[in-house]
């Protein structure tokens, strides 16, 4: 009974096509995380756009100078793989 049971419930595993070449699947690899690169320097911009704000708001000058070193990190940070697309690295 247990010889039918594994003959009639085997599951054939079936190869890829073969359709997605190696280096296909290492640049969506790199895209997915320079995506997710962008989307926290994205993040990071609104924070420092925030603070400046807000230190607009209080007349705080220490807090106006780390809202835009924020707001610059992440317009770098952002901005990250086009920087690295123009240096030639990536």
């Amino acid at each position: 009974m247990l010889a039918v049971a594994f003959t009639v419930l085997a599951v054939p595993a079936f190869a890829a096509d073969g359709g997605d070449s190696p280096l296909t699947i290492v640049n969506n690899l790199s895209t997915f995380i320079f995506s997710c690169i962008r989307a926290i320097g994205i993040i990071i911009l609104g924070w420092g756009i925030v603070q400046v704000g807000m230190s607009v708001q209080s007349h705080d000058a220490s807090q106006r100078t780390q809202g835009f070193l924020c707001l610059f990190g992440g317009l770098l940070i952002a901005c990250a793989e086009d920087i690295l697309k123009l240096i030639g690295v990536v």
